[in-house]
């Protein structure tokens, strides 16, 4: 039908558009631009041309970890044992 439907308030309407200016010649992708963790969902894609053809494409967006803090503890002695301790959250 030559349109996106973006659902209610998913602030997509800026960031999808079509990879080709016309998708009735038979490419209807899309491209999805600043993905965001709230873009993680369900995409349908529902093309019409003679009959209908649906499929289903699951995005998950993770976030990207944070810096890693890393200290030891225990002294830095030949021969003795020292813990490496990371954490990121």
């Amino acid at each position: 039908d030559h349109h996106v439907n973006y659902g209610s308030g998913s602030g997509l309407q800026d960031r999808v558009a079509f990879v080709q200016n016309d998708p009735s010649q038979y490419d209807a992708s899309i491209h999805l631009a600043d993905l965001q963790v709230s873009d993680t969902g369900t995409y349908k894609c529902r093309v019409k041309k003679n009959t209908v053809a649906v499929h289903e494409v699951i995005v998950t967006v993770q976030e990207k970890p944070a810096i890693p803090q890393c200290w030891t503890e225990g002294e830095l002695i030949e021969g003795s044992s020292i813990l490496l301790r990371c954490y990121s959250r």
